[in-house]
C-alpha cells in the first residue's frame, strides 16, 4: 500500500515595490488583507512563520563586507515565509492568493533542496 508523501516546505520570497499609482489607503488595505490571509493559513498549518526584512544589512563576499543596497530596487526582497504543500504547483497556487500581488509585489516560490552541497552536482551555484 502506498502512503501519501508528506507535505514539503517551499520558501516564498516576497519582492518588488508597491505600485506608484496606488494610494497609501489601497496599499494598507492590501496589507491588512494579507495579514488576515497569512494568519488564517498559519492557523491551518499551511504556512510557516516568516518575516519582513529590515532595510539595513550587509553584503558579505571574499572581498569585503559592505552595506546594502543588495540588488536593484525592483528586485529587493521584502520578506519571506514558508508554505507547506504537496507540490510546487500547489505552493504556487497558495502564494497566488496573496492580496499584495495586486499592488505590484511578486512572490518567488522555491522548493528547498535538503541535500548537502557538492561541487560535482548541478545546483544554483554551479557556473553555466
Amino acid at each position: 500500500m502506498n502512503q501519501p508523501t508528506p507535505p514539503s516546505d517551499y520558501l516564498i520570497l516576497c519582492r518588488g515595490q508597491w505600485d506608484k499609482d496606488a494610494s497609501r489607503d489601497e496599499i494598507q488595505g492590501a496589507i491588512d488583507r494579507f495579514y488576515a490571509w497569512y494568519d488564517r493559513l498559519v492557523s491551518e498549518g499551511r504556512i510557516g512563520p516568516g518575516h519582513r526584512l529590515a532595510r539595513e544589512g550587509k553584503v558579505v563576499s571574499r572581498q569585503a563586507a559592505t552595506d546594502g543596497p543588495f540588488a536593484e530596487a525592483k528586485e529587493v526582497v521584502g520578506g519571506y515565509w514558508f508554505i507547506r504543500a504537496n507540490s510546487l504547483e500547489e505552493a504556487a497556487r497558495i502564494a497566488a492568493e496573496n492580496p499584495c500581488l495586486a499592488y505590484g509585489l511578486v512572490c518567488e516560490v522555491r522548493p528547498l533542496d535538503l541535500t548537502r552541497a557538492s561541487a560535482f552536482a548541478l545546483t544554483n551555484e554551479t557556473p553555466t
